[in-house]
């Protein structure tokens, strides 16, 4: 279960970085079923599993946090058997667990006062608290015009759009991501999620920070929505993810190279708002 978690964070199956988190933090529950001798032991082998849990994708502020938050857990209690370190490791995969989405939804929820009815929404990449602020903005009788990029090459955006289509009164159109200053004149607002934010810069999916700079230019207000836990202000470098080729262009490149980032760093300037589970946030 650990290693092909690891294999499916590395291969970017799974996109949102919350669910990221809980994915990788459910996955040490396999340690519950193995065998261990001794404490020292467990404790070596939580270690290690954790770490190759967190270098499937480095960039991940919040699985990073998640899964050392567990080893942490445990280790400061100071277990004196197998057992006792098991029973707190899987008190402390639940609480981590319980967080990440309890924070995911105080964010959508917190959204909503910013949110109006009838507005025209762009929206990049897929991000699972943006679509809960939707589900819940139209359970409460919103309706939306949404614009959605496909968020290339991986085409992540085309996932939030079958996401938002079952959403009565919310109208859905699936555009390339470097149509976004065609449509941007006329929306009411830009939508994010974000991976992270360090050293005042928002990593998010690449093609975030064009949106962002052509919104600025438009005097369309960005909203950033997602855990606080992913504002991080120390105790994590930021390293950026380049993507196999293959997914730009499947043919062998001849005599010009191909480079494929998967997170681009927007300027947090360019934000008019960060809202997260605690409020609306300064950065």
């Amino acid at each position: 279960m650990i290693d092909e978690t690891a294999e499916e964070i590395r291969d970017m199956q799974t996109h949102s970085s919350s669910v990221v988190a809980v994915k990788a933090t459910r996955a040490l529950t396999e340690l519950l079923e193995r065998p261990f001798a001794t404490v020292e032991e467990y404790i070596r082998g939580l270690e290690r599993n954790a770490t190759v849990l967190r270098r499937a994708n480095p960039s991940h502020a919040s699985l990073q946090n998640a899964v050392r938050e567990v080893v942490h857990q445990v280790e400061d209690a100071d277990p004196g058997t197998v057992e006792e370190a098991k029973t707190l490791t899987e008190t402390a995969i639940e609480d981590v667990i319980a967080r990440v989405e309890s924070g995911k939804r105080r964010a959508a929820e917190n959204a909503l006062e910013t949110l109006s009815d009838g507005e025209t929404i762009l929206t990049h990449d897929y991000s699972s608290t943006v679509i809960e602020a939707l589900e819940q903005a139209n359970e409460r009788g919103m309706h939306f015009d949404v614009y959605v990029t496909e968020a290339r090459p991986r085409y992540i955006g085309r996932k939030t759009a079958r996401r938002l289509v079952p959403l009565e009164g919310v109208d859905v159109t699936l555009i390339t991501d470097s149509a976004h200053g065609h449509y941007l004149p006329e929306c009411t607002r830009v939508l994010l999620g974000m991976d992270c934010i360090v050293d005042g810069f928002l990593y998010n999916r690449v093609g975030t920070f064009p949106i962002a700079a052509t919104a600025a230019q438009l005097d369309v207000p960005v909203t950033v929505l997602g855990s606080a836990a992913k504002i991080v202000t120390e105790g994590f470098v930021f390293e950026n993810e380049y993507r196999t080729t293959v997914e730009v262009m499947a043919e062998p490149a001849d005599g010009f190279a191909i480079e494929n980032p998967a997170y681009d760093a927007t300027p947090v300037e360019l934000l008019e708002s960060v809202i997260t589970d605690e409020g609306e946030k300064t950065v």
